[in-house]
């Protein structure tokens, strides 16, 4: 089933800023909660959905990712967005500042809310750059890294947070008009999982991490481009006291090639003949990125002709075909000629046929480019 709009399901406008979404889905997020709507399937998909439309119109890299290239340039992007699980508690512990660092349900109706606590909160990004050379941009590519990042570390006790009384919590009653108003916030000592460490082994921080290096499978979906970022999902940081983990971010980076050249989705290439051969006409072979391939020179060719191998290019990123190879003809000029070959072209010179006309059976260089653009 295809997936709704993320601008289309929290009811904003691609130019509507980051307050605003993030009042939409709350909006959202409160009239399908499940606290609001037990045992109700479609409110916690419609809830889930709003997260995850959330999850990417909130990140300016994310959702710029999205505008451009949609829901396929979401893939591998990591998050809920990049097809990444998501469950209830994944929710409340990424975007529980959403509902000002606790539950709503707990302020609106007095305390009958969901008792779901975050684990932690949640680490931070990583960011990497890796250059990739034209054939890994085209076809794709798998690569090993290695990422020192902080993981969970063994050997570490936990004892009940004093400050919340192991809740995670700290509730507040007040005394109004209407009643008691209870509002419930994240604990400040134990960043909400209950937990604080009671022993640590050493090169444990006081959140429970430590700093370890890890060979990270990454898969590079061809089509990629300069500046693009993609998105691994939990392979960032983990977050203190047990929170979950942040995402890697990878930067890509092209490596110029030696032949071909990248213009969007289409190749060029420059070939260069002498124009012995663009007169009598020939057969070269040229380079392309899935391999060399022959192609046939008619004579009369003219420098500054451009030749196409439909197809011949990189596959769109998103599955909307692929580009061309476009091959610019240039006429090589010797600097340097023999005596004999300097009186065969003497002669040459005097023949009518080496006697450029302008506009003879030639279009211009104009009418040449209409016919690719």
């Amino acid at each position: 089933m295809a997936k709704r709009d993320y601008y289309e399901i929290l009811g904003v406008g691609k130019s509507t800023p980051k307050d605003e979404i993030k009042k939409a889905y709350r909006k959202i997020a409160v009239k399908y909660h499940p606290d609001k709507n037990p045992d109700n399937p479609e409110a916690e998909e419609k809830f889930k959905e709003a997260a995850e439309a959330y999850e990417v119109l909130s990140d300016d890299q994310k959702r710029q990712q999205y505008d451009r290239f949609g829901h396929e340039g979401m893939r591998g992007a990591g998050g809920f967005g990049g097809g990444g699980g998501m469950s209830m508690d994944d929710i409340f512990s990424q975007f529980g500042d959403v509902f000002g660092g606790h539950n709503p349900f707990e302020s609106f109706f007095g305390g009958g809310g969901s008792t779901r606590r975050s684990s932690g909160r949640r680490g931070s990004n990583l960011r990497i750059k890796i250059k990739l050379n034209l054939d890994e941009i085209a076809h794709g590519a798998e690569k090993k890294i290695k990422v020192n990042r902080l993981v969970v570390a063994d050997g570490v006790t936990y004892k009940n947070c004093q400050t919340c009384g192991g809740t995670g919590q700290m509730r507040k009653v007040v005394n109004t008009m209407l009643g008691q108003m209870v509002s419930a916030s994240t604990c400040h000592t134990c960043n909400g999982s209950g937990k604080i460490i009671d022993k640590r082994p050493h090169g444990v921080d006081n959140s429970g991490l430590m700093q370890k290096e890890e060979l990270i499978d990454i898969k590079i979906p061809g089509g990629v481009e300069e500046g693009m970022q993609l998105s691994m999902s939990g392979k960032g940081n983990y977050g203190p006291n047990g929170g979950p983990p942040g995402d890697l971010l990878i930067l890509v980076e092209e490596k110029p090639d030696e032949l071909l050249k990248r213009e969007g989705n289409n190749i060029v290439y420059d070939l260069y003949l002498n124009f012995v051969d663009a007169v009598l006409g020939t057969s070269v072979e040229i380079p392309t990125i899935d391999g060399k391939v022959k192609i046939k020179i008619e004579p009369g060719t003219q420098s500054g002709r451009i030749l196409r191998l439909r197809g011949k290019g990189i596959n769109d990123i998103n599955g909307y075909g692929s580009g061309d190879q476009l091959i610019h003809v240039n006429i090589w000029t010797p600097k340097q000629v023999s005596k004999e070959e300097k009186t065969t072209l003497e002669r040459l010179r005097e023949s009518p046929n080496f006697t450029p006309k302008p506009g003879r059976n030639e279009r211009s260089f104009f009418d040449r480019m209409k016919e690719f653009f």
